[in-house]
């Protein structure tokens, strides 16, 4: 998993108050270019129902989540957890956490082993993200 450089900038800017909204909505897809800094979207992102996502991320920040999590010190990690179900199968191969339902500005992204899904099936994702 790779934090994204435009991900940071937001990061950087909400601590003082000054950036755009809270991270919270996860993108799926089924892109396998491994992660690059410079990444600003999922590579082939899709819907659950397996059309292309146009930006729309498939489960949107009222589903997922939120908290702190205790990795080394107490409450160092940002936890975000959501359930994807799906309405058409799918071989899902990438994730991203983004600061928005439509259009987000990516966070972190991360490429996988597929994950075969067939309509009717559901994949929890889970991102941590750990203040280093």
């Amino acid at each position: 998993m790779g934090i994204a450089n435009a991900g940071r900038a937001v990061v950087s800017a909400r601590l003082y108050g000054t950036a755009s909204a809270a991270y919270g909505a996860i993108g799926l897809g089924t892109g396998t270019t491994a992660f690059a800094a410079t990444d600003t979207t999922l590579e082939t992102e899709k819907k659950t129902d397996g059309t292309a996502a146009s930006g729309v991320h498939a489960i949107a920040s009222g589903s997922v989540t939120a908290s702190s999590v205790t990795t080394t010190i107490t409450n160092d990690t940002a936890q975000f957890v959501g359930t994807a179900t799906f309405t058409a199968s799918l071989a899902v191969t990438e994730s991203g956490l983004f600061n928005a339902d439509t259009n987000g500005t990516l966070l972190a992204r991360q490429t996988f082993s597929a994950v075969n899904v067939v309509s009717g099936d559901s994949i929890q994702f889970t991102w941590k993200i750990k203040n280093a």
